[in-house]
């Protein structure tokens, strides 16, 4: 049983205002599950501020709380709960990720944890990494927006990054199963509210920043600062690995005490990729001066790898196994899979849903595709999320294919019509006949699949990965891959 007094002796920037001797049998920030022994954090947030639960959480049976330094209703709290401990900190996210570290043994610190952000690019950069340090024989774990693993058991993943305890919570349970290296998506939101708090990270990586998340972080300037605080905060025994291309790639390593590195396809850099081959089936890349075939497809897809390649190079003092091992490695789930249709028929999903990723992804197939053979792409926006992005996705997608079919991809709470119509507005005249709106997502596919002729390429785009379909907060069975093989089968 750890009790405050042990787990202050070792957290930085909490003053003790309460009892010393409150023991903690966990750390839980959620007030609707508050037990005898808990630690309530009163947590800031978008909608709701957590100090408005604090009384509510004492009378559920938190032994303590951590709220914010200037908290107006301390003296309050402290006259009504005189038995609960109050703890507090100029930034209560902050401490509470050193004390869920502390609180966690520092599990953390023995792994060794690399962080990967950017707007595209993440969860393939991370599931790569995760991949192929298995395969040089090392046990991993890995934090993604598709999944978490602890070696080859399956976790349910909810968010991109997970809160600031369960993180940390996590970390232990690699520890504890024999893991030594974890690889993690860090998203600007987790940057900004602070719940990669306390990770000791060996090492950062940028991919690159386009036009996303603008409805949270409310300026793209903003939105940069989010992704560059996770670089502020590597320490001087780290890497940090940023993308040279991307015009914003080393404002992230202005402030950084990391070692600094960086890699590019069009750039002078420390780890270069140039792309001397390639077809749906895969690339032939030069990579430091040494040949790599992957079925991986795509200049992003090129960058991609090579961050991966970079990184395990610096982790591993540069292993001769890397290459050979890097080209046995998969397509990442839900990035640019290619399906085969009949009537010679390709069909490719992509989780592309901001406008940098579409245009990657139509650019690539186009650069692929022969003459003679059309592009169909089938494209929506996602509900409650930047608006600003929905038509300049429509006019990358009906610009660069023969026809396009907007639809709903998960509208939440919006009506998916009225995201399709916001879409359409990006569509200047001359293409008004290329596009196509068809509500229902599975008619919108068939219809795709029924347009084209053979040998022509149908991009399903914007859920990848994604298994179901957010509609009026209710999640239904849907995915892209599964319809068009149920298609497949029906249509021809």
């Amino acid at each position: 049983m750890k009790t405050l007094q042990e787990l202050l002796e070792r957290t930085v920037g909490i003053a003790l205002e309460g009892s010393a001797q409150t023991p903690v049998a966990d750390l839980n920030i959620d007030s609707r599950r508050i037990q005898t022994s808990h630690l309530y954090a009163a947590m800031p947030g978008t909608q709701v501020d957590g100090h408005a639960f604090c009384r509510q959480a004492a009378l559920a049976g938190a032994s303590a709380i951590l709220v914010q330094q200037d908290w107006e209703g301390k003296s309050a709290f402290a006259a009504e709960f005189p038995n609960v401990a109050i703890l507090s900190s100029n930034e209560v996210s902050e401490s509470l990720g050193h004390l869920a570290l502390n609180f966690f043994d520092r599990a953390a610190e023995s792994l060794v944890v690399v962080g990967v952000t950017g707007t595209n690019g993440k969860t393939s950069v991370c599931t790569l990494l995760f991949d192929l340090f298995t395969r040089l024989g090392f046990d991993c774990g890995l934090v993604s927006t598709v999944e978490n693993r602890i070696k080859q058991e399956v976790l349910k993943s909810t968010h991109t990054t997970p809160n600031v305890v369960d993180l940390h919570r996590l970390f232990a349970q690699m520890l504890n199963q024999g893991c030594t290296h974890c690889f993690m998506e860090v998203s600007s939101h987790a940057a900004h509210q602070n719940r990669i708090a306390g990770v000791p990270f060996a090492g950062g990586v940028f991919t690159n920043i386009t036009h996303d998340h603008l409805d949270y972080h409310g300026s793209f300037d903003a939105y940069i600062k989010a992704k560059k605080s996770f670089f502020d905060r590597l320490p001087a025994t780290a890497f940090a690995l940023t993308n040279r291309d991307d015009r914003n790639g080393m404002v992230m390593l202005q402030n950084t005490k990391a070692m600094r590195y960086t890699f590019a396809m069009n750039s002078t850099a420390d780890f270069r990729v140039k792309i001397l081959e390639h077809d749906l089936g895969g690339m032939l890349l030069h990579v430091q001066g040494q040949e790599l075939w992957t079925p991986l497809v795509g200049g992003f897809n090129a960058s991609n790898l090579l961050a991966v390649y970079a990184a395990a190079f610096l982790l591993t003092e540069g292993e001769e196994d890397i290459l050979p091992a890097l080209s046995a490695l998969p397509r990442v789930n839900g990035r640019f899979e290619a399906l085969q249709g009949p009537n010679n028929i390709s069909a490719i999903v992509d989780y592309a849903h901001t406008p940098d990723a579409l245009l990657n992804v139509i650019q690539t197939i186009n650069e692929i595709r022969k003459r003679g053979v059309n592009l169909i792409t089938v494209v929506g926006c996602g509900g409650d999320r930047d608006r600003e992005k929905r038509p300049e996705m429509a006019r990358i997608a009906v610009e660069g294919s023969d026809r396009a079919v907007f639809t709903a991809d998960n509208p939440r709470s919006e009506l998916a019509q009225d995201i399709i119509n916001e879409m359409a507005a990006g569509v200047s005249p001359q293409h008004y006949k290329k596009m196509l709106q068809v509500l229902d997502r599975k008619e919108a596919i068939k219809t795709a699949l029924l347009l084209a002729q053979p040998g022509d390429v149908v991009l399903v785009a914007g859920k990848g990965h994604e298994t179901y379909q957010e509609i009026n907060g209710v999640r239904h069975d849907f995915d892209d891959k599964a319809v068009l093989r149920e298609l497949f089968e029906l249509l021809f």
